[in-house]
Order: structure tokens, then C-alpha cells, then sequence
């Protein structure tokens, strides 16, 4: 799958291994599609997910651990679709999407905007490779 990065006007190559193994875990992940739609227009807060907050934003279904979100986004990040944002005085602790993470939430919005539902198999094998840890 190939994704073109408007700020660069360069064509970036992605392995379909690649583009399977975020997919799932966006599925997997215990967030709302919502979430994904935000950040691929702006930035998102750890605290705008995090609690209730996050789920009167839309974000998740339930109420989430500041800890329990930060891994399930941490793991977004080396998957390759989030990454954190940075200011001019370094890291903050907002979130936004990849090239990678954008193209797949855009592909998901051209299907109707209905974000897939994680199979038993999904969790699974996202357990097992964040257990891994493996890489993109």
C-alpha cells in the first residue's frame, strides 16, 4: 500500500504486514473510532482520553486508567499509526496520527465510517505481539 504524504509530496511505501498489524491494533485498541477521526484533524490530550473525560468525548466506551490509556496509545505508537506531539520546548502529551494512521482511518471513513469490530483472533494475536513487542 502506498500513502502520499502531502506535507513532503513524497510517496511512502508500506508492507502489507504492516498495514494488517495496525489495522488490528486500532481495532483491538479501547478506543472509540471517534478518537481516531480527532486526531486526524488535531492533536488529542493523555487527560482527553483518560477517565471520564474520555468518555464523554466520545473516546472510549468506558472510563480508562491514565496508565491503561497511555500503554494502549504507546503501543498505537510503535505500531506506527499515532505519535506524540512535540512543541517547541519538546514531547507534550498529545497524540496524533501517522501518515500510516491517517490513511488507514481515511480508508475506514470511504467504507462507510464504520469502524470493524476486533474478532477474538484480533485480540489474540495483538496480545501476543505486544507481548513480543514486534516490531513494524
Amino acid at each position: 500500500m502506498t500513502v502520499v504524504n502531502p506535507n513532503r509530496s513524497r510517496t511512502i511505501h508500506y508492507p502489507s504486514r504492516t498495514i494488517k498489524r495496525a489495522k488490528q491494533a486500532m481495532r483491538c485498541a479501547p478506543f472509540r473510532g471517534y478518537l481516531f477521526v480527532t486526531m486526524h484533524q488535531q492533536s488529542v490530550s493523555l487527560q482527553a482520553i483518560a477517565g471520564s473525560t474520555g468518555v464523554q468525548q466520545q473516546y472510549t466506551r468506558q472510563p480508562l486508567s491514565e496508565l491503561k490509556t497511555e500503554s494502549a496509545l504507546l503501543w498505537l505508537i510503535q505500531v506506527g499509526v499515532l505519535r506524540r506531539e512535540v512543541d517547541g520546548q519538546g514531547l507534550t502529551d498529545s497524540f496524533r496520527l501517522t501518515p500510516l494512521g491517517r490513511q488507514i482511518v481515511e480508508q475506514w471513513q470511504l467504507q462507510g465510517g464504520n469502524w470493524p469490530s476486533a474478532t477474538l483472533w484480533d485480540h489474540l494475536y495483538n496480545a501476543l505481539n505486544r507481548w513480543a513487542r514486534l516490531p513494524i
